[in-house]
């Protein structure tokens, strides 16, 4: 057994006897109370999954494991001559709830190194497509198609199934798939976009850098993929990507199932379509204002109210849960200051980020003012030539298993059952509605 994997089956077996206590002694407290347009409307903060893994606070941002942003990538190890943490030791974390040492992560580095070989067969499937398939479903199939390899199924298969230690295969096929997902996503770069010329993986880096390596980008693209990975890496458990993710595994299905529904989730425009569509949105906006003039308060403040004067949103402002500046744009602008404080798109960002806030507080129809993670991700892209915008979306979904593998992990760990909310009839809500509530 790995340290990692030894680490985990020590912090489960501390952790189920506050999970069996909660639901003996205390499983009818009451935590929530469920109102008309929650029902009717996505089921908006209603308190009724559990994770460990993160937590989003509306004035903090995303807490993993506790940690703020800038305290996550404060407290990891480095990659070597970087000034972000390897991808293996936030994982580490992100399962176990503890600071990796350098051993550690090592340890893990060498591990993935050897889970990341994808079997040929993967790559055929995602040949067999049409070239001009999008590559979020080149990426699903992929996955899918690793399904084969489950250990979670073959355990399941034995007879000897036991929900008392059905994580460990769960944890070897969730380690399995985070190990893999990049090389494929990399291959699908290199075939649809670079006339197959594909590049072979480097036994000396890490998950970030040899991604970047695979892709064909040179340092400090290596810092922009480890950055980026676990800036998308999860955001509590009610997104669309982590929910479907956590629903379907729910229902005992292994890491492979779970996890390409995942992803058909993200590829939706209301999730991780969105950063493509805020860059179109900004090479718009920057045509608007004319080629070559410099942006101003003065000017995109005018475009900005002719934009909603038309009956249309500032895309990238704005969020479900938040009501602050989204730390991961932060941390991505910080980036950006760094590494290319004069590229004109980025330029563009920063004083829409200036103007937009007051602007759109004065409009009076935002909720939160404040821009997400979107509105900064595709520049850095672009201005590191992966300017192919449908890809976008697949870099989140490298990011986003992180996350989503080890809630899984801990979901089967701790016994979670499976989800089936109950529903009701909008006849139903109308008779409450007129008597004032349900009556119980």
């Amino acid at each position: 057994m790995s340290k990692l994997k030894d680490k985990l089956a020590q912090k489960v077996q501390e952790h189920r006897p506050r999970t069996t206590r909660l639901v003996k002694e205390f499983g009818k407290v009451i935590i929530d109370q469920v109102t008309i347009d929650q029902c009717i409307g996505g089921a908006r903060d209603i308190r009724a999954l559990v994770t460990d893994i993160s937590y989003l606070d509306p004035q903090e941002g995303i807490r993993f494991r506790g940690k703020t942003i800038p305290e996550t990538f404060a407290a990891l190890p480095k990659a070597s001559g970087s000034e972000y943490p390897t991808v293996e030791a936030f994982w580490y974390m992100l399962l176990t709830g503890d600071i990796p040492t350098q051993d550690e992560v090592d340890e893990v580095v060498a591990e993935f190194k050897e889970r990341g070989k994808v079997p040929s067969y993967v790559f055929d499937v995602i040949k067999a497509l049409p070239k001009d398939s999008h590559p979020m479903v080149m990426l699903s199939a992929g996955i899918l198609a690793l399904e084969r390899e489950s250990e979670f199924l073959k355990f399941y298969n034995s007879g000897k199934f036991n929900k008392m230690t059905c994580w460990e295969p769960m944890y070897e096929d969730a380690s399995n798939l985070v190990a893999k997902i990049a090389p494929i996503a990399a291959f699908i770069y290199r075939y649809k976009y670079r006339n197959d010329e594909q590049i072979a993986a480097d036994p000396k880096l890490d998950f970030g850098a040899n991604f970047a390596h695979m892709i064909g980008q040179k340092p400090p693209y290596d810092d922009v993929a480890r950055m980026y990975f676990i800036l998308h890496s999860d955001h509590e458990s009610g997104n669309v990507s982590a929910h479907t993710t956590h629903l379907v595994a729910s229902a005992l299905s292994d890491a492979y199932y779970a996890y390409s529904a995942g992803l058909n989730g993200l590829a939706g425009p209301l999730h991780g379509l969105a950063n493509q569509e805020v860059l179109a949105w900004i090479m718009e906006f920057q045509k608007k204002l004319g080629e070559g003039v410099e942006p101003t308060k003065e000017n995109v403040t005018k475009a900005l109210w002719d934009t909603l004067n038309a009956g249309q949103v500032v895309p990238g402002y704005g969020h479900a849960v938040l009501r602050k500046t989204d730390p991961r744009y932060t941390s991505q602008r910080e980036f950006c200051l760094k590494h290319l404080p004069n590229d004109p798109l980025f330029k563009l960002v920063s004083m829409i980020f200036e103007v937009a806030p007051g602007v759109l507080m004065e409009h009076g129809k935002a909720k939160n003012p404040w821009p997400n993670v979107d509105a900064q991700s595709g520049v850095i892209q672009w201005y590191y030539g992966v300017r192919e915008w449908d890809f976008y979306t697949v870099l989140f979904g490298i990011g986003r298993a992180l996350g989503c593998m080890a809630n899984i992990t801990w979901d089967r760990a701790l016994g979670y059952a499976i989800e089936r909310p109950k529903s009701v009839t909008t006849p139903m809500l109308e008779k409450w509605a007129e008597e004032g509530g349900r009556k119980f």
